[in-house]
């Protein structure tokens, strides 16, 4: 129970972040395009933040097929 707890945070957290990332992308990714042409369109960029996200996504994955410990 508690596992799921923590998983529901977590997907709340995402959830929010989700939210503020689209607000930041419509916002202030044009203006920084504008700024860092190069950096932002980077193909090491993209495949930084797509390790990232599957790296999350492999943490979650094994703590929920993980045994929990009893006390």
């Amino acid at each position: 129970m508690k596992r799921m707890k923590i998983l529901g945070l977590f997907a709340t957290l995402g959830f929010i972040v989700g939210i503020a990332a689209n607000a930041a992308y419509h916002e202030v990714f044009p203006s920084l395009l504008q700024f860092y042409p190069v950096i932002l369109q980077a193909e090491w960029v993209l495949s930084g933040l797509v390790g990232a996200v599957l790296a999350t996504i492999m943490v979650v994955v094994w703590a929920y097929l993980s045994p929990s410990k009893a006390n």
